[in-house]
Parts: structure tokens; C-alpha cells; sequence
């Protein structure tokens, strides 16, 4: 790593949190600050659209409880069915006893497998539902799925394994493939059960063991239990009325239909063969964030018109997708792909630094709002009405774009987003605005609203029926649901006490991995901990935290390891006070995940990610080894045997 950038990293909690955005009011006059007063735009009326944009969102009803969450029992429970595997597999139960199960089959399981093998802890089991690896990338399959971060930063493991992505954004073939390589240079597969879904894990006090409870009747005991269930594999659906009525075909974007629209999963064609099935079909895209932002321009190209609904539109900006340069690659040096990493982390935390290596839509989007104060400014408010205008200036260039690229000027109007640049994840693509060219593609706006209802014979939006043959739910996944709902595992802890009892007011950790009443289950997970564009690598983080922790424990012959209550609530305190730094800005912004669909509650704030960067969260873990005495945990060892 650079001299420059190690620096930086010593000092990044020099970062902080950031600041909350500036409340442009009423009596804000642009003339008096020398920040805002050439620009070519109104600060005030910009901001007063963002508040009406809100507003109007807010007017038809925010939260969770806009949606429609699929059930195992009920009319859409095959939309959590692996529509990848052959159907009737069947295995004899497995009886064991293991130092460790890990949930799950994504990166992030992966790497925790991964990182404890390297810690010399062999003994683990993954238990994933799915037919494979892949996690994300084996569920979500449809025509046009990539990652929107970079692939040298995002896949992990690619020195490990000596493979360069074919691209700068990968696909998902490519990412499953990736996987793949993953399970089998490290031996993962001989040590995975699939098609194989954990419901419960019980707590033991006398044994000190989790009993692993599956839908293949197992017996698994387990020293040491880490859930990395990711959060992108339970869809969700919307909340209106007639959703059972429809009598053509439907299905969730995350269990593409190759059979109904043509095209193959397996071919090598980018757009994942050629969707012809769909050529005599009126088709209906419901929803407009980073899903049906890569699906509309595939289905375009193939259905004879194609509805698309949107309720409030994506930032859509530049992706500048290409091929990896081999000469480039070639003269790559030894710890490249993790000083990649920590350059394009510091980065979108509003480090700066000499040299931008990722150069993409993030770190441009990143730098021009946070880089301008990396130095703290003396004056708060200043700094935030800085931040607010170059937020402003991106959002502007994002609207420009629209009228640029989209011909009909209605069209263009409808698809500019009226928020805040990190109100909502953005988007990066080249051929989603231009797909609004083609004459068989229509945007149904709905201002807000989102669609009326579902009839038998197609949608109702704006107070118009739409007649069609398929719906395309790109809805989304549970993110602000409890985490034992999107999971689908109960977890019961000392005492018989449920996760779900445990966290009913907001999840309780310390550091977002562990949690009192639970000992020995640890926690892979973004929330609670830190959240940043490139999920993989907080996750990669916290692999390597874990495989220290069980690893330690082993050696330290540890019985059971849990947070004390003082370090739990301390974690907890430092969360909800950093959080309020955000209140503000994340009240104006439209509903989205980042502040629970609109509807701010005690539960979400206690369970929000750590608000201070995660440069300072990523420092706080590694300090936390450094001193190696478990600070903060609650720790039993096993009586000495002579």
C-alpha cells in the first residue's frame, strides 16, 4: 500500500461521521454565502422540490407494510422455491458434531470458511439452501445482471486465485463462475450441504453446543455458529390489491422465467441468450431501482411492448462499462487487489488522497460530496451548505442527462430523480435512458403513487387499465424486515430467549457480530456494522475478524464468548448517537432502505449500520484485535483436565 494511503488509514478516524445535511429554510438568502452565490440555480427552490418530491411519496404510505411479503405457505411461496436445481433431490440425514457451521453459501460464508481454514479451524460445515455457491449471483440471474461496483475490488480472492475479471463490472455468469473457483480451491464443496435450509439453531448450556436444526432432518452440533444469510435472496412483492388475480404469467426478477421468455441462463451471450418468447408478449416491469434498471434494456430488445411502472425514478449515471486491459493487469503487483480496495473505501468515506485508482461513478459521485471537507472545517455549517450545494451540482448533471439522452421531453421530465444523490443507492448504466427511445417501450409514471391494482387482465395505473401477458416483479428483497423473517432461522439462545424477542426493539450487539444471551453465534452482517458501496469488503472484514475471534477461542480453550451487557449497550449508545447526525438529512430523503422505506422508528435507528465511515469501523475491529484481550466479552473457559 502507498505511503500516503497508509496515513490515512492510521488516521481515519480523523474521518468521522458525517456531518448532517444544511436545512436550506425559507429565509435562506444564496447573496450572503460566497458558497452559493454564483451558482446557476436556486438553493431554496431545489431544495423545496426534494421536500414536495417527499412529501408526495410519503402521502400514499411508506414503511414495510407497503409491500407484500411472500409467505411459505400461500399463492406466491414458489417464488422462494431454487428454480435452478432439478426437482426431487434427496439425501440421508447427516449426524455430527463440528468447531463450526456457517450459514449460508455467498461471499460472505464463503470467505468465512475461508479465513477460518487459513486459521488452521478445519473442522467446519456450510449449510446453504441454494443448489450451489454464489449467494446474490445464484439467485439473481436475469438478463443484464452485473455488480455496480468495480469487479477488481468487488470479487474477492482474485489474487488467491489468480484470476482477473473479464470486465471492469462483471456479470453475473461471471460472478457465479467466480464462486465456484472459490468452493473449489479451497475445499469448500466436500464441506457443504446444499439444497439445504437451516430453520432453527438452539442453544445448549450443559453441552456449550448450537444443535443446528434443517430441512433435511440433520442432527448438526456445532461449537461455534456463524448465520451469513445475505440480505438479497427473499423477494418481496408490492402491497396492492389483485396481486392474486392476474391471469397471465408473472414472476420475481430474482427467479427469472428462461422457459417463458425465451433465452438461456447458460449461454455466454451478455444478455444471457435471446429473450424471443417475449416478441408477441405485452410485458410489465414493476419497479425502477438497480434490478429493472439492467432488465429494461434486455427486455426491450425483444417484447413487443414493454410497460414500464415507475413509482419514483433511479439516479441514472454514467457506467462506462469495458473490457480489462491485459497489459494493465499484467503489471499489477503483489497486494494490489486490497490497496484497490482501501483507496476506493477511503475514498467514498471522504478521504482524500493522491491518486483515485477505481476512477468510477462512486468515487466521483463520493469526492465531490465528501472530498471538499476532508480537512474538518472550522465551521459546521459552512461545511454541510458545501456538501449541500455539490450535491446539488451531481444531481443537476444526473437531470442533464435525462434531457440528453432521452428524446421525448415528457419522457425525460418523468425520469429525473428529485432527491438527494445518497437519498438512494445510484445508478450506473448506458443503455437504461436509451432504451426510453424505442417505440415499444412505455413509462407508466405514476408520480409517486406507485400502481393502483392488479386485475386479471394486467395493471391499473394513474386510473388506467393496462392490459398485458407478463408481469416482471423488480421489487426488490426484506431489507428492513427482522432479520429472522428475511432469514427464515430462528435462533434461541441461552434460557429458550428468541433472536426475535432478543432484538424486538432493535438489534443489541457489540460491533455487530455478537450479541449477549447468544454465545459463540456471530454475526456476518452489514447492519450494525458498517455500510458502504462496496458491501464485500466490510464483510471480507468481518470473515477475518470471526476467523480470529474462533480461532483465539480454540486456543485459548474458551467455552462460551458473548458481549457483557455494559459493552453491548455501549455499542448500541454509540450507533443511536451517530445516527442522529443523519436524522435530518435521512427525514427529507424519499422512502428507501437507508431510512426504513420513510418511516424512522427506536427499532430501526438501534439498528442501524455504524454512522461513522467505515474506514473508523473497519479500525475499530482491527484495534480490537490488536489488543487481544477480548475487550468487552463475557468469557467462560472449559475446566482443565489433567
Amino acid at each position: 500500500m502507498a505511503t500516503a494511503e497508509v496515513e490515512v488509514l492510521k488516521n481515519v478516524d480523523l474521518l468521522g461521521p458525517p456531518q448532517k445535511q444544511i436545512h436550506l429554510g425559507a429565509d435562506f438568502d444564496k447573496s450572503e454565502d460566497p458558497t452559493v452565490s454564483e451558482v446557476p440555480f436556486d438553493p431554496v427552490a431545489l431544495k423545496d422540490r426534494y421536500i414536495a418530491e417527499r412529501d408526495r411519496r410519503l402521502k400514499h404510505g411508506g414503511g414495510i407494510n407497503q409491500y407484500r411479503l411472500v409467505e411459505e405457505k400461500g399463492q406466491f411461496a414458489h417464488y422462494l422455491t431454487d428454480p435452478w436445481v432439478e426437482p426431487g433431490f434427496k439425501r440421508d440425514p447427516v449426524k455430527e458434531e463440528v468447531d463450526v457451521v456457517v450459514v449460508g453459501g455467498g461471499y460472505g460464508a464463503q470467505l468465512v470458511a475461508v479465513r477460518l481454514l487459513e486459521k488452521g479451524v478445519r473442522n467446519v460445515r456450510l449449510i446453504e439452501k441454494a443448489g450451489d455457491f454464489g449467494g446474490t449471483w445464484y439467485w439473481n440471474r436475469y438478463p443484464g445482471a452485473q455488480c455496480d461496483i468495480e469487479s477488481y475490488i468487488y470479487m474477492p480472492l482474485l489474487e488467491e486465485l489468480g484470476y482477473m475479471p473479464t470486465e471492469k463490472y462483471a456479470r453475473a455468469k461471471e460472478l457465479l463462475k467466480h464462486s465456484e473457483m472459490i468452493g473449489k480451491k479451497y475445499g469448500l464443496y466436500e464441506r457443504t450441504l446444499f439444497q439445504t435450509e437451516v430453520g432453527k439453531l438452539r442453544w445448549n448450556e450443559d453441552s456449550a453446543m448450537w444443535s443446528v436444526e434443517t430441512s433435511r432432518g440433520d442432527d448438526i452440533k456445532a461449537r461455534f455458529v456463524v448465520p451469513s444469510a445475505g440480505p438479497l435472496h427473499r423477494p418481496k412483492l408490492p402491497g396492492v390489491k389483485g396481486i392474486e388475480d392476474f391471469k397471465g404469467h408473472s414472476f420475481h426478477s430474482s427467479r427469472w422465467d428462461y422457459g417463458y421468455t425465451g433465452g438461456d441462463v447458460k449461454a455466454d451471450s451478455i444478455n444471457s441468450g435471446e429473450l424471443r418468447g417475449l416478441s408477441d408478449k405485452r410485458v410489465a416491469v414493476i419497479g425502477t431501482g438497480a434490478t429493472a434498471v439492467q432488465i429494461v434494456p434486455n427486455a426491450a430488445k425483444y417484447a413487443k411492448e414493454l410497460y414500464v411502472f415507475q413509482r419514483t425514478p433511479s439516479s441514472i449515471d454514467v457506467r462506462a462499462n469495458r473490457p480489462t486491459d491485459s497489459e494493465w493487469a499484467e503489471k499489477l503487483q503483489k497486494g494490489w487487489q486490497m490497496e484497490r480496495m482501501d483507496n476506493f473505501n477511503i475514498i467514498v468515506n471522504g478521504g482524500m488522497l493522491p491518486e483515485d485508482l477505481v476512477k468510477d461513478g462512486w468515487t466521483d459521485i463520493l469526492h465531490k460530496l465528501l472530498g471538499r471537507n476532508a480537512v474538518q472545517d472550522s465551521d459546521p455549517a459552512k461545511a454541510a451548505a458545501e456538501r449541500q450545494m455539490a450535491d446539488f451540482e451531481k444531481m443537476n448533471e444526473v437531470r442533464a442527462r435525462c434531457d440528453e439522452v432521452v428524446k421525448n421531453k415528457e419522457t425525460a421530465e418523468s425520469l429525473k430523480p428529485w432527491y438527494n444523490q445518497l437519498c438512494k443507492r445510484p445508478c450506473f448504466h448506458d443503455e437504461y435512458l436509451q432504451a426510453f427511445n424505442q417505440p415499444n417501450v412505455h413509462l407508466v409514471d405514476t408520480e409517486g403513487v406507485g400502481i393502483d391494482r392488479i386485475t386479471e387482465k394486467g395493471i391499473v395505473a394513474n386510473g388506467k387499465e393496462f392490459e398485458l401477458d407478463c408481469i416482471i416483479y423488480a421489487t426488490g428483497f426484506e431489507l428492513a424486515t427482522d432479520w429472522t423473517h428475511r432469514s427464515n432461522i430462528e435462533v434461541y439462545g441461552r434460557d429458550g430467549q428468541t433472536l426475535t424477542d432478543c432484538w424486538k426493539n432493535g438489534a443489541r450487539t457489540l460491533h455487530g457480530w455478537t450479541t449477549r444471551g447468544f454465545p459463540n453465534c456471530f454475526w456476518v452482517s452489514i447492519v450494525r456494522a458498517a455500510l458502504t458501496p462496496n458491501f464485500i469488503h466490510v464483510t471480507g472484514e468481518q470473515a477475518k475478524h470471526l476467523a480470529y475471534v474462533i480461532s483465539e477461542c480454540m486456543a485459548r480453550n474458551v467455552r462460551t464468548c458473548e458481549p457483557t451487557n455494559e459493552a453491548e449497550q455501549g455499542w448500541i449508545d454509540t450507533i443511536l448517537s451517530l445516527i442522529k447526525l443523519r436524522a435530518e438529512f435521512l427525514k427529507e430523503c424519499t422512502p428507501g432502505y437507508y431510512n426504513n422505506e420513510g418511516t424512522p422508528s427506536a427499532s430501526a435507528a438501534q439498528s442501524a449500520a455504524y454512522g461513522g465511515g467505515s474506514p473508523a469501523f473497519l479500525k475499530i475491529l482491527e484495534d480490537w484485535r490488536a489488543k487481544g484481550d477480548f475487550e468487552g466479552l463475557d468469557v467462560t473457559h472449559f475446566e482443565e483436565t489433567s
